[in-house]
């Protein structure tokens, strides 16, 4: 299905005046400058001949391109890898070196103290 517009185009019915354009003139022999072209295409068009490797040639091409897609996104994707690597031990290394809450320092055992009593039963 075609979609036209339904404005009218500029250069096509009346004009203000009312008028009709008057039809584009053609020169005498266009008929025949139009038919010689035409075969001149024809015999253009008949002498080309594909080359025998031309499929092989393409097919490479598109192999090479796709082995060098496949290198670069796993190049892509193991430097996001070791980037990501990096950064992370870069953010366990900037743990404070004092001790934290958890730890009291003294290796007493955190089941040493008072505790939770348990459920009867």
């Amino acid at each position: 299905m075609k979609h036209q517009d339904a404005t009218p185009s500029r250069d096509a019915g009346q004009d203000r005046t009312g008028h009709e354009p008057p039809e584009p003139t053609r020169p005498p022999d266009a008929e025949h400058t139009e038919r010689q072209l035409a075969d001149a295409l024809h015999a253009l068009a008949g002498g080309v001949r594909p080359d025998p490797d031309a499929y092989r040639t393409a097919r490479g091409e598109w192999l090479r391109r796709e082995r060098r897609r496949r290198l670069v996104l796993t190049v892509l994707v193991a430097v996001v890898f070791a980037l990501a690597t990096l950064i992370g031990l870069w953010v366990l290394n900037q743990a404070p070196v004092e001790p934290g809450v958890i730890f009291s320092g003294d290796g007493a055992a955190a089941a040493d103290g008072p505790s939770l009593p348990r459920p009867p039963g």
